[in-house]
């Protein structure tokens, strides 16, 4: 398909870009600490306009594209990967709206995001099926011309700090779990509650809780056609989430590695031994800018195969946006293994060291769990055997 957004390269983007990072910058190590939402870095996403990133200028936002996603995802998350990822989720919410809703469900909701009032959640995850995007078994029920929803869910990301909702469901009158809706909420529209504890080993600002959503919807706030989330997945969705997230983590990993050589760099002038003549070390370093290389170079690519095909379906392209999720997850976390290795115990392993090391390794650790990279390998077998003649992306 080709681009649904225009190209968004204007100062005013940069500007936004950069007040968010300094602000989160200057919260993450508290948030981290004390494994608390980043709400200074959220509103500044709401002020500078930030959260309208994805949406058209006909509605008030900034037009921007997936190379802008991808550009704005990566630089966040050189600061804070919970910060990107709460960006890059919602930005991915924000496509699904674009490209999938109603003229009167974009007309109600776009002019509110690019205004900063509107912070979207995604709600995919079930009890049961974990974070698979093709079923559910909550049904959505019907009553009176409205929208009834009851939904238990296990983790959304900063689900407590949310202006609105994504939600899938199993359609009304479905006759298989795969016959999924995906439904808009305000969160003056439902009845939220839930567990407010979260204390996991890395990601700790995202502050990904279970909720229990309740409430009466209006029937237009279906995006799409009832019971075809399939198709918004493959188009949007999945695409979306595959990008966004490798760019958080491509971005989490470059800024450890630039951490890291600055440190080492401003080390040697004070150090009795040059720790640059290490061969070790040096070649560790060079092993975990090799990966990044890598990453980047497969990043790029898909991004550029998602705005120019008109059909994502394809084995041949679910099979590069699969494997740039697994690969992004795999080398951006041994990336930052490896630095670890190679500078030791106090800027590798301890905290407070400027480096931050220890809190990269432990927010990469989270990737191959971030949909499971099982899941998409067993996906990836059955799709390979649909392309017999291993044609490329």
């Amino acid at each position: 398909m080709s681009t649904p957004f225009p190209a968004c390269g204007t100062e005013d983007l940069q500007a936004a870009v950069e007040r968010v990072a300094l602000v989160a910058g200057k919260h993450v190590a508290r948030t981290d600490a004390d494994a608390t939402f980043p709400t200074a870095a959220l509103d500044a996403m709401r002020q500078s306009g930030l959260l309208g990133l994805l949406v058209p200028v006909e509605h008030g936002g900034l037009g921007g594209d997936l190379r802008s996603l991808i550009d704005t995802s990566i630089r966040l998350g050189r600061v804070d990967m919970s910060v990107a990822m709460i960006f890059a989720m919602h930005c991915q919410q924000v496509a699904a709206l674009v490209n999938h809703g109603s003229a009167k469900l974009r007309q109600e909701l776009l002019p509110e995001i690019a205004a900063g009032r509107l912070y979207l959640a995604s709600v995919t995850t079930e009890t049961g099926k974990g974070g698979h995007l093709l079923s559910a078994a909550t049904p959505l029920g019907q009553r009176d011309g409205e929208l009834v929803l009851d939904r238990l869910a296990p983790i959304v990301t900063g689900g407590d700090h949310a202006d609105g909702f994504l939600i899938t469901m199993r359609s009304p009158d479905a006759q298989s779990p795969h016959e999924v809706s995906l439904v808009y909420a305000h969160r003056h529209q439902l009845e939220v509650s839930g567990s407010g504890e979260w204390d996991p080993l890395g990601m700790r600002a995202s502050h990904s809780v279970a909720l229990h959503l309740a409430g009466r919807l209006p029937e237009h706030q279906i995006v799409g056609r009832n019971g075809d989330f399939r198709s918004i997945s493959i188009q949007t969705f999945a695409p979306l989430a595959h990008l966004g997230w490798s760019a958080c983590w491509l971005g989490t990993a470059a800024g450890a590695l630039s951490r890291t050589v600055k440190m080492l760099r401003q080390s040697r002038k004070t150090a009795e031994r040059d720790p640059l003549g290490s061969e070790f070390l040096l070649g560790r370093l060079a092993g975990a800018r090799e990966r990044l290389d890598s990453v980047h170079a497969l990043l790029s690519h898909s991004c550029r195969t998602v705005e120019t095909s008109s059909d994502l379906s394809t084995p041949r392209i679910q099979l590069l946006l699969n494997s740039l999720k697994i690969t992004a997850s795999e080398e951006c976390y041994r990336a930052v293994d490896t630095l670890v290795d190679a500078v030791g115990m106090r800027h590798g392993y301890l905290r407070g060291s400027p480096t931050r090391l220890e809190q990269a390794l432990r927010d990469l650790r989270s990737t191959t769990l971030n949909y499971h990279n099982d899941r998409l390998r067993l996906a990836d077998g059955r799709l390979v055997l649909l392309d017999p003649e291993v044609t490329f992306a």
